[in-house]
């Protein structure tokens, strides 16, 4: 809801939470002035507020999720364990992001080369982050589903074959 309603005032643009592989310091002067005060004023208090509660989310859940996963594959004691708080890590890059965002959207005109390279830092680093993240949880689920596979392959074999 509150991303459509920034989008309107955009032109067309991606809105810097929405470009995930980054900006250049002419794409966020170009997106602040093309959105106007009122597109400014839409990203800092309507979307960025709804923005703060999904990190968090994010975060908790995916990291109970993996280490869950974790367990049920035994991986959970090997120090794969640390893989889990790529999910918190990826919601603190959001919050970071965020601030940047803010700082951003508050100073304009008064924009600074540094605040602009900060923020998309976190911007990249938020995407780099969850996106290992996604792919260690794909690996894992995989090795789940396979093992889970296995083991009830092995059973119904042994059912069907009791002599051996």
């Amino acid at each position: 809801m509150s991303i459509p309603k920034v989008n309107r005032y955009a032109d067309g643009m991606k809105i810097l939470d929405m470009m995930p592989m980054g900006y250049s310091e002419i794409y966020v002067w170009k997106l602040m002035t093309v959105l106007g005060e009122a597109g400014r004023d839409a990203y800092l208090y309507d979307q960025i507020p709804l923005d703060l509660v999904y990190p968090l989310l994010f975060g908790i859940s995916y990291c109970l999720l993996l280490a869950y996963i974790l367990k049920k594959i035994n991986l959970y004691k090997s120090g794969a364990f640390y893989l889990s708080l790529l999910a918190p890590l990826a919601g603190l890059a959001d919050y970071l992001e965020n601030l940047g965002i803010i700082n951003l959207l508050i100073n304009y005109p008064d924009l600074t080369s540094a605040a602009i390279a900060w923020t998309q830092f976190f911007t990249l680093a938020k995407s780099i982050l969850s996106s290992i993240y996604f792919i260690v949880l794909i690996i894992a689920l995989v090795i789940w589903m396979l093992r889970m596979i296995r083991k009830k392959g092995f059973s119904r074999s042994k059912i069907s074959n009791p002599n051996s």
